[in-house]
């Protein structure tokens, strides 16, 4: 199964080898990799916290919501940041 997170984060490299341009794959380090994932993982759980929340208060929880968007914020940075 290809692993998306690590895809995303991987960054290629032009360079040129003896006049030839080659491609170089610099993969991530693991832990950035596990805690993009973690990172993933916790925005699951939070948006279906919001949910439930509006499902059983009938109201709209401005904290759980200003979490999710800090941690999209987060792994949006993590990835464009890695890519350059």
């Amino acid at each position: 199964m290809p692993d998306w997170v690590r895809n995303a984060l991987s960054r290629r490299v032009h360079r040129s080898l003896k006049g030839k341009q080659v491609i170089v794959i610099e993969e991530p380090n693991e832990k950035l990799v596990y805690a993009v994932k973690f990172a993933i993982c916790i925005i699951v759980c939070l948006s279906g916290l919001e949910v439930a929340h509006m499902a059983f208060m009938h109201s709209w929880n401005s904290e759980i919501f200003a979490g999710i968007s800090g941690l999209i914020g987060t792994v949006t940075g993590i990835i464009v940041g890695q890519k350059s």
